[in-house]
């Protein structure tokens, strides 16, 4: 009997993939400086595990008669045509709550780093212009008792409020369904979108990218937003309107931005957003440490792996068609 094949579209720990090598025949693409050849790879394919920001497109899976399970290393799964695996009976799998907390972790990093300068700072440090010391310079803004304004409240958004509050910031939150016990908990507070953005001193995204939310910032949401507001993205870049963004800091509508992701991912070279000294971008680092990027392989494996056998998926977006 053939062993089933997997392709792996990026590469992930050498012991994740060993215990999957031990049931399948593994096809790992090795660098991540390029960008895998799904659509090459796919026609012959039993499972595919895949990272976000890698289109699995109706037409690739039409050439992949014998696909079983495609399992995404992450949570957002937006990149895979869902309604054609539900048609074909292809499971697909992802990796919930893993990384909520280090992705909060991410956000509040971004959001002390924008307020206080540190990049800037740092800049300063390293091309030997800190020749003495001046009180006058690199003035930010302080977090504490300021307030958040966070857009999206799932997991992520629950765990970037606790961090909040324990910076004593004043918490809003909005999202289609309040969570009123959430509110209860916290002691934070639902608004309107519109009022959110007029009060918030920090706003941060966290919300998964759909028709509604692409550019649900744009310039006239922008425009609501204080002067001395900093915007924090870690959710999806097209969340964002990156031109409007552009045009206002640019223009000082509003003081700051730190984004994580970016639309597109890498953003190119002569993108004007990389000319302005009042955004910090991070090259989608928000799961990026040891322990929970660990998790998030393992957690790919196992769905990778219950899927081959036509098993329930343990972190299933759709399970098998039995």
């Amino acid at each position: 009997m053939a062993q089933l094949k997997v392709f792996i579209t990026r590469p992930i720990p050498e012991e994740i993939r060993a215990k999957i090598a031990a049931e399948c025949e593994v096809d790992m693409w090795h660098t991540s400086a390029i960008l895998p050849p799904i659509a090459e790879k796919i026609p012959p394919l039993d499972g595919l595990m895949t990272y976000g920001h890698e289109p699995v497109s109706p037409e690739m899976i039409a050439t992949s008669p014998n696909l079983k399970v495609i399992s995404v290393v992450g949570v957002g799964y937006d990149h895979v045509h869902v309604e054609t695996c539900r048609e074909r009976g292809i499971a697909v799998g992802h990796t919930p709550g893993v990384l909520s907390d280090t992705t909060a972790d991410m956000t509040m990093a971004l959001l002390l780093a924008a307020s206080r300068n540190i990049v800037p700072a740092d800049k300063h440090v390293q091309t030997k212009q800190w020749l003495y010391y001046d009180p006058n310079i690199l003035w930010g803004y302080d977090v504490h008792h300021a307030t958040i304004g966070i857009v999206g409240m799932g997991r992520i958004g629950y765990a970037v409020a606790k961090r909040a509050l324990a910076f004593d910031m004043r918490v809003l939150y909005y999202k289609r369904e309040r969570r009123r016990d959430w509110e209860e908990e916290l002691g934070i507070k639902y608004v309107d979108m519109e009022h959110l953005l007029r009060d918030s001193d920090f706003v941060t995204l966290h919300v998964p990218l759909t028709d509604e939310t692409t550019h649900m910032i744009g310039k006239a949401e922008l425009a609501l937003m204080k002067s001395t507001a900093i915007l924090v993205n870690i959710a999806r870049g097209p969340v964002v309107d990156h031109y409007a963004l552009y045009d206002a800091l640019r223009e000082g509508q509003i003081a700051g931005a730190a984004l994580d992701v970016t639309e597109p991912e890498p953003l190119n070279i002569d993108h004007p957003l990389l000319g302005l000294d009042n955004v910090i971008i991070a090259p989608h680092l928000g799961s990026a440490t040891i322990q929970t990027r660990m998790k998030m392989a393992t957690m790919a494996m196992e769905n990778l792996l219950a899927g081959l056998k036509g098993e329930q998926l343990p972190y299933g977006v759709l399970q098998p068609n039995f």
